[in-house]
Order: structure tokens, then C-alpha cells, then sequence
């Protein structure tokens, strides 16, 4: 297991910063049932648990990209129609087993990479730049954004089922 403990510098302050907003998403669905975690308290189709499998898919393709550029990004199908919702049979404890299997992935990834500069082509999409290349560093800021940002929003979800909240 990757420690934080045995990197050092950015590498390290990258994972620990990645930890961090891991927790908060996961502290904010802690102790909800199945059907809690499949609740919509907006008009959209989010809930904690599709949440939760958004996060883990990001982070996934992030780290894919990372490896072999937009074809690894792409390694994986994306279920864009499913991704934000609970389907029949998906369990949020098996949500979060997945989750944490992605993230000792990419924790191992940031251990192991030869070189946080290296860099791809951004596949093309109307959101990039076009031409633009993103190293290994600027997806894993990302990857934080995504997963910090969506804390936010799981805490704003999680207030409305049960008026817990994450922080404050």
C-alpha cells in the first residue's frame, strides 16, 4: 500500500490533499442506507451513490490519461445516461469498495510515476482547448477539483435527506 509517509515533496502533498477531499466524500455518506444514498433532492438525476460512482469514474479515466493519453482515458465505457444515479442492484457499500479500489490505483500511479511533466494531447472536445496537452500533475489537480467540488455538492445532497452535514 502506497503511504504518504514514503513520498515526499508534491508527490506527497498531492495524494494527501487527494485523501483528504477522498474522506470528505466519503464522510458525507457514512451511516446512510441503500435507498438514502439512491435518494434525488433535486430535479436531476443526483444522489450520493451515483455521486460516489461519478467521482470513482473520474478519477479512473483521469488516471487512465495519465498512462496512455486519451485512448486510456477512454479504456472503459462511459454509462453518461446512468452515471449519477443508483442503478437496481448497485449497493452503496459496493459503490465505495469500488471507489477505494480506483483510488489505491491512482495512489500507486502518483508513487510510481517517472515524471509528473509528462504529458498527452487532450482528446477533442468542446470544453478543451483545442491542441492543448495536459501533464500528469495538471490531471491530478483535477481529479482533486472534481473530487473536492463534488464533496460539496454530496454535502448539500446529504443535508437535504437527513440534515446532516459534513462540516459546520
Amino acid at each position: 500500500m502506497t503511504s504518504t509517509q514514503t513520498l515526499t515533496g508534491e508527490r506527497a502533498d498531492l495524494l494527501q490533499t487527494l485523501r483528504k477531499h477522498r474522506g470528505f466524500l466519503r464522510q458525507t455518506v457514512a451511516g446512510l442506507t441503500d435507498e438514502q444514498a439512491a435518494t434525488r433532492t433535486t430535479v436531476s438525476e443526483l444522489c450520493l451513490g451515483g455521486l460516489i460512482k461519478h467521482v470513482a469514474a473520474t478519477e479512473r479515466g483521469w488516471a487512465g490519461f495519465i498512462v496512455a493519453g486519451a485512448e486510456g482515458m477512454f479504456a472503459e465505457p462511459a454509462d453518461w445516461e446512468n452515471g449519477f444515479k443508483m442503478l437496481e442492484g448497485e449497493t452503496l457499500a459496493g459503490l465505495l469498495a469500488s471507489y477505494d479500489e480506483v483510488a489505491q490505483k491512482t495512489d500507486d500511479l502518483v508513487a510510481s510515476l517517472p515524471d509528473l511533466d509528462a504529458s498527452h494531447p487532450l482528446p477533442e472536445a468542446p470544453w478543451f482547448e483545442q491542441g492543448a496537452r495536459w501533464s500528469a500533475r495538471r490531471c491530478l489537480l483535477h481529479i482533486i477539483a472534481e473530487t473536492s467540488q463534488h464533496a460539496g455538492h454530496a454535502d448539500i445532497l446529504r443535508e437535504a435527506i437527513d440534515g446532516q452535514k459534513t462540516m459546520g
